[in-house]
């Protein structure tokens, strides 16, 4: 009986089979497939209407720029009202805003056509930074929740697999316009699959126990040191994507530019389902910073690639070790974040990945043609979130916890009311 209840907490299978659990996995992944449909279905679409390629990408870029700053007010506006109301509005306006798209014609309307991307992209229905604040009522065994939080983490991948060849296809067999009604349609059955269920419809934003002002979770110094760390991590995922596109071209094989980033993802999918099946040794914050250094030693064999196989298949490790880093700060945030506040310093981290990925995106694009500096740049990026949070591992510790927890941390009486 205890090893059959020992397996219920830590195996992937028995958690999928707790009540709500697969619906709201499943309902949240289809809900944020946008997330990485619509910027191809506007690149494509952007083209279709004759604008040129780098129109097309900078209103790409408008749409993750206004995806990553949006997610921060949806989640204290969550805070607040509760999921219902404000997702459902969210879910609504960025509908709208994706269906109005094909209507127009970027080329002879770039201003509306700005305008309906960058609402698109602030209306971002907070899903992700809700569900992690969902796990607490549906999962209230610390050792479940972890497990949740590992595999919903390694599972945000098939996002990036299967949206883009989703398009892809969609525009190729139907047109542009389809696709991205397709998109639309996609976010506002996965949202109604989540806020149906009863979990989120019951959900209510903790009272505040301690005034934080205009900064809300920004108020505690940890905090805002590891959401600078993680955008490191964000920084590493969007330089790797420049490099695999720069390695297609110089390969000649096309394929590279989906394989690579597939790769890392399957990478984290593997990574997920593995480090939910155990415990782990330590304090919260010190394995928050053992995973950073595998993260950080992960891109190194990358380096030495010499081949576009060695490169696909090398591409898999950092990925298996991104589910730690980003699980543990998950945590990390769930321990220290002000009652009141969780939804937002949630949608903080998620947008502290989505800025360093810009920023990664950016720079590894202006120094693509620069030999040899293409697998640097995601290494450095992880060797900055293992800077900040080395520099910071004091402010990071949570209070009360013992110096040795196997796979959980202890929670404030505060957070525990959560």
């Amino acid at each position: 009986m205890a090893s059959a209840t020992h397996r219920s907490r830590n195996g992937s299978g028995p958690l999928l089979r707790q009540r709500y659990v697969a619906r709201l996995l499943v309902g949240t992944l289809i809900g944020r497939l946008p997330g990485g449909m619509a910027p191809i279905a506007i690149l494509l679409l952007a083209a279709d209407q004759g604008e040129s390629l780098g129109a097309g990408g900078l209103l790409c870029a408008l749409y993750g720029l206004a995806s990553a700053l949006g997610q921060p007010a949806l989640g204290r506006m969550v805070d607040r009202r509760g999921q219902t109301l404000v997702t459902s509005a969210a879910v609504l306006i960025t509908t709208i805003s994706l269906l109005a798209l094909p209507l127009i014609r970027a080329a002879a309307q770039p201003g509306v056509a700005a305008g309906l991307v960058t609402l698109a992209g602030l209306s971002t229905p907070p899903l992700e930074a809700g569900l992690r604040a969902l796990w607490p009522a549906v999962l209230p065994d610390e050792e479940r929740r972890r497990a949740a939080l590992a595999l919903d983490t390694g599972t945000q991948g098939l996002i990036y697999v299967a949206g883009p060849p989703l398009v892809a296809t969609l525009s190729t067999t139907t047109g542009p316009h389809t696709a991205m009604c397709a998109t639309a349609a996609l976010g506002l059955v996965g949202a109604a699959v989540v806020l149906t269920a009863a979990p989120s419809r019951n959900w209510r934003p903790a009272p505040a126990t301690s005034p934080t002002g205009a900064l809300g979770p920004l108020h505690h110094p940890g905090l805002r040191w590891l959401f600078l760390a993680i955008s490191g991590v964000g920084f590493a995922l969007g330089a790797m994507n420049v490099w695999a596109v720069a390695l297609a071209d110089r390969t000649g094989m096309d394929l590279l530019s989906g394989l690579i980033p597939a790769a890392l993802s399957t990478g984290s999918l593997l990574g997920g389902l593995l480090y939910g099946r155990r415990t782990w040794p330590g304090t919260l914050t010190q394995q928050l910073l053992a995973a950073a250094v595998l993260f950080a030693a992960g891109w190194l064999p990358l380096a030495a690639a010499t081949g576009p196989v060695s490169a696909t298949v090398l591409a898999a490790v950092p990925g298996l070790l991104l589910t730690a880093v980003i699980t543990s700060a998950f945590l990390t945030v769930d321990a220290l974040a002000p009652p009141g506040t969780t939804t937002e310093a949630y949608a903080w981290l998620i947008a502290s990945v989505g800025t360093g990925q810009a920023a990664g995106t950016a720079l590894a694009g202006a120094l693509a043609e620069r030999p040899g500096i293409g697998p640097a740049l995601p290494a450095a990026g992880a060797a900055l979130t293992l800077a900040v949070l080395v520099g910071a591992r004091r402010r990071l510790a949570v209070p009360g916890a013992t110096a040795r927890r196997r796979g959980r941390h202890r929670r404030t009486a505060a957070h525990a009311a959560h």
